[in-house]
């Protein structure tokens, strides 16, 4: 069984940073890319990045370009969110997901839990608040 587990969020102060952890596991092969998507309250669930294991590519939303990154750590099979200069309205339940395709970051951005296709870890939050 596939399975996404993301940890690392928690309370922080704006301007400081955070790093989540996303580890897939049940593959049958390995994974060629991991997004990381996040969902505030009352709001609608946005794709934030995106990394692909294949030539390493990078996708990020406009409003976390400069301030965040997303690499992968080989040995540890993990991939990394890494959040710096965090903003009030960075506050909101991060997700990673996948759904196995090597073209994945592609069109991460139009994936969702809801069809049913691919694989969502269940979540960390993060608040960003003085």
């Amino acid at each position: 069984q596939v399975q996404l587990v993301e940890s690392g969020g928690g309370l922080v102060q704006p301007g400081g940073c955070l790093r989540l952890s996303c580890t897939p596991s049940g593959f049958d092969q390995d994974y060629y890319a991991i997004g990381w998507f996040r969902q505030a309250p009352g709001k609608e669930r946005e794709a934030v990045a995106c990394f692909s294991k294949n030539d390493g590519t990078t996708y990020y939303t406009d409003s976390v370009k400069g301030r965040f990154t997303v690499s992968r750590d080989n040995a540890k099979n993990t991939v990394y969110l890494q959040m710096n200069s965090l903003r009030s309205e960075d506050t909101a339940v991060y997700y990673c997901a996948t759904d196995g395709f090597p073209d994945y970051c592609t069109y991460y951005g139009s994936t969702s839990p809801d069809t049913g296709i691919g694989s969502w870890g269940q979540g960390t939050q993060v608040t960003v608040s003085s």
